[in-house]
């Protein structure tokens, strides 16, 4: 108990020293050709705490209480059009806390061990994508046609494979209600964290 403790400390404690804008892989910079952009795409979720955290969340939702690998795209199509939303320059405001609050409350669920219907994890896997790909969209606003389907593309295969993983080695693994309560403990924590880092002053 004392090393899942431990281990829950150190995710918030990496979540509170990421910069809150820390999520772009060029740099700062727009990607310009096709292979920027596809792995932009492909790393834009792993380098942001909050957007990882949230798909392992859904990978864990699907694993623990038998959802169909399909509620996993209402997250990953609802993110691409939150990224098209963002490069049309549609306007979300607070969108990155809207994000971590997403995380925060998916992570809540699990930990309280929430059986949902899967039709209402789909819709907050839906409504929470759209805010993660509008975030995610920051890193391809003003790019050209080629980088942003690549970066789409990257998106798309890189969300599938985390949150689809994490689901089979759920099911293949996670043997005790409690192991998934405390996983959803640990997302909530890394929610809490980056939403205290966003409100609270530098």
């Amino acid at each position: 108990m004392m090393s899942r403790r431990l281990a829950l400390a150190a995710l918030a404690t990496v979540a509170l020293t990421l910069p809150a804008h820390a999520h772009h892989m060029m740099d700062g910079q727009v990607p310009n050709t096709l292979a920027q952009g596809l792995l932009s795409g492909l790393g834009h979720p792993v380098i942001g705490l909050d957007h990882l955290a949230f798909i392992v969340a859904v990978g864990l939702a699907i694993g623990v209480y038998g959802l169909s690998g399909v509620v996993a795209l209402s997250f990953v199509g609802a993110s691409m059009l939150g990224v098209l939303a963002h490069v049309a320059g549609i306007g979300v405001p607070g969108a990155e806390l809207l994000v971590a609050a997403s995380v925060l409350l998916v992570g809540v669920l699990l930990a309280r061990g929430a059986a949902l219907p899967a039709g209402a994890w789909a819709g907050l896997f839906a409504l929470a994508g759209l805010f993660h790909g509008y975030a995610y969209g920051e890193s391809i606003y003003g790019a050209e046609q080629t980088p942003l389907v690549a970066y789409l593309a990257g998106l798309f295969v890189i969300q599938s494979v985390i949150a689809l993983g994490v689901a089979a080695l759920t099911r293949q693994l996670v043997t005790s209600p409690l192991n998934a309560r405390l996983g959803g403990a640990a997302v909530a924590g890394i929610g809490l964290a980056v939403l205290a880092g966003h409100i609270l002053p530098g």
